[in-house]
């Protein structure tokens, strides 16, 4: 695959040793004023040979004629006449192969020169038209032959070998022009399966590259979405009480200083994932259902009410994916309720066990206060709903009847 949007064409060598109609399925071609495509070299030695071989055919006929009893001059000239008409209509062959050979059956049945033409007419129709064509004419050409023979025989070979002879070099003309149709079908069959598969390559890229995006667009707001709240808390905690006790504005000062600088290690990461172009295995190690006591403890700090019922036994023993997902609907929960529902104890419960699963819920009351507007799309509980289900789990989310608002999600842990 080349750059974005172009195509690798098969490699056929020389377009002029193909000829003309393969070629302009393969890629745009010159075409004549008429439409069709023109001939290339291969084409015109083609057509010249048959040309020859058209006339040779007749000037063997021209040396049978003069022997063949009961043939008047006036009879002998016009099929002289007809056999090279015929022979100049060879190089309309490929313009009208159908036509062609239908017209040659009259002309060929009068004129004994104009054989090889009606040959030449058999091989270009077996070659271009389908199969049901050549067997109506070459049934036709065949059914006629013995009363040809009759009506002007050879003097020197018998009836039945002349009628035998003819009939197999028109099954072998008709044969070799079918081989050749195969071999052409064939060929485009090849460049089909080619152009196929690089449509499947360009959209299995197209597809992981947008898996690609979604996956760190979703990494983007887990993680920037909790430093950059944490950080506009403690911004308008200052701005709101520039009177505060001295150590409360070193603390707030400290959280701001640290969440900024996560902030900025989490986005250089990311940002090195974007140039790289896939993961980068040496940035820190993804978090896990053991890092939820870190988050909370850092959410304390930041001045939210969390009451934490971490109940499992070990959660080292959580499988990675899982404990990753938990530890990403734990951070999603408390930003949206430190967002939505400032001031309000917040209740984090992570349960299971190996068997029964791990299960995650983010519980908060109503805000006790009046909460100003805070701009949100939702796509924090989207993503969070695409990791569970893609982890083999589920999430549900709302509000409740109190007025508060949930975030349960259930994810597997086998046994």
């Amino acid at each position: 695959m080349s750059s974005e949007g172009s195509t690798v064409k098969p490699e056929l060598g020389p377009r002029w040793l193909l000829p003309s109609a393969v070629v302009k399925e393969l890629d745009s071609v010159p075409t004549s004023r008429s439409g069709r495509p023109r001939r290339t070299a291969r084409d015109w030695v083609v057509d010249f040979g048959c040309f020859l071989l058209a006339v040779f055919v007749g000037l063997v006929g021209i040396d049978t004629l003069s022997r063949e009893p009961g043939i008047s001059p006036e009879f002998a000239a016009v099929d002289q006449l007809l056999g090279a008409i015929a022979c100049a209509t060879v190089w309309l062959r490929r313009r009208w192969p159908l036509g062609l050979a239908v017209a040659m059956l009259p002309v060929a049945f009068l004129s004994n020169t104009a054989g090889g033409a009606g040959l030449v007419s058999l091989f270009t129709l077996a070659v271009h038209r389908p199969f049901r064509y050549v067997a109506w004419v070459g049934g036709i050409t065949v059914a006629s032959l013995p009363v040809f023979f009759r009506l002007r025989p050879d003097p020197e070979v018998p009836y039945a070998a002349s009628v035998v002879a003819t009939v197999v070099l028109v099954a072998a003309v008709i044969g070799w022009g079918m081989f050749v149709r195969s071999k052409r079908q064939l060929l485009r069959s090849l460049r089909d399966q080619v152009r196929r598969a690089e449509t499947e390559a360009a959209l299995r890229a197209e597809k992981a590259q947008r898996l690609a995006r979604e996956a760190i667009a979703r990494e983007m707001h887990d993680v920037l979405a909790h430093r950059l709240t944490l950080l506009s808390v403690h911004a308008g905690a200052l701005e709101f009480r520039p009177d505060a006790p001295r150590e409360e504005i070193v603390r707030a000062a400290g959280v701001i200083r640290e969440s900024a600088h996560e902030a900025l290690q989490d986005l250089r990461e990311i940002i090195g994932v974007l140039r790289a172009g896939e993961p980068d295995d040496t940035g820190r190690p993804q978090p896990t259902l053991s890092a939820v006591e870190g988050l909370v403890a850092e959410s304390r700090e930041a001045g939210m009410k969390i009451a934490l019922d971490l109940r499992v036994a070990d959660p080292a023993l959580v499988p990675a994916s899982a404990g990753r997902t938990a530890y990403r609907i734990a951070q999603e929960g408390l930003t949206n309720a430190r967002k939505h529902a400032p001031g309000a104890e917040v209740t984090v419960e992570v349960t299971g066990a190996p068997g029964t699963g791990l299960t995650v819920s983010v519980l908060n009351p109503p805000p006790p206060g009046p909460v100003p507007h805070v701009p949100g799309s939702g796509q924090g509980l989207i993503g969070l709903t695409e990791r569970a289900t893609l982890a083999g789990g589920r999430l549900d989310h709302g509000r409740q009847p109190d007025g508060g608002f949930a975030v349960r999600a259930w994810l597997p842990w086998a046994a």
